[in-house]
Parts: C-alpha cells; structure tokens; sequence
C-alpha cells in the first residue's frame, strides 16, 4: 500500500493511536521520514513530547515516540503552502486555538522550525503543519 502523506499518518497515529486511548506511554510509527524525525524534533523542543527512538528494521524503519500526555491536537497542512513572513499573523489566527501554546511547523531553506523561531530568522517557508 502506498502512502499518499507520510507525515500525516504518522501525526495522526499519535493523537489517535492505543497510548491515547489506553493510557500508554509509547506510540509506534511505522514509516520513517526526515520530515517527520524533524517536525517530532519540534515537538520535543516545546515539550509536548518525550524522546523518541528510531529503530531501524532494514526496511521502512519505524519510531517509536514517548507520549507525555501534553499534546491535545496535530496535524498537516496539505498542500504545503508558500507563506512570507507578513502572512505569518494570518495563518495563525486561521489555524491555532491559542497564540499561547499553539504552534505552527513551518520548512525553510534553513531546517523546519516552529513560527516563533522563523520570526527571529526572517526567511521564506513553507507551511508544514500545526501542533497544540
């Protein structure tokens, strides 16, 4: 079977996958990505998170995420849009529940960060998704 969003399978399989639901503290995801060891990077950084761990099986690899219980919501924005950094202020008020704790996962010509810090390296990107 082909998978059409990596990224968003596997961003779904944590809010919706057995630790949510059986009060677990890992989740496996069973696709490996750049993107998505990146955009958990993010998630780790702010916290939302623990560590996680990449297995490598020889194959599609798999990663195995440590649920905090922090996370209320994620997911992809598709497609992937063009924002500059004056379109910033829009995408935020169209996507987050709080400017708070909420936090958009943009792609750079640098690496993929969360909004505040393309705010502080003023630079083109690309809208990756969301996370609160």
């Amino acid at each position: 079977m082909v998978h059409m969003n990596v990224v968003g399978d596997a961003l779904k399989n944590i809010i919706t996958g057995p630790a949510e639901k059986r009060d677990k503290c890992q989740v496996l995801i069973r696709s490996y990505s750049r993107v998505i060891v990146w955009f958990l990077t993010v998630m780790v950084k702010r916290r939302y998170i623990g560590e996680f761990e990449i297995i490598d099986d020889h194959r599609a690899g798999k990663i195995v995420v440590n649920v905090m219980g922090w996370l209320n919501k994620c997911g992809v924005i598709s497609p992937r849009f063009d924002m500059q950094l004056k379109d910033l202020e829009k995408w935020q008020n169209n996507l987050l529940l709080s400017r708070q704790f909420s936090f958009v996962v943009l792609t750079t010509s640098v690496r993929i960060m969360d909004h505040e810090e393309a705010r502080q390296k003023p630079t083109g990107s690309k809208i990756l998704g969301f996370f609160f």
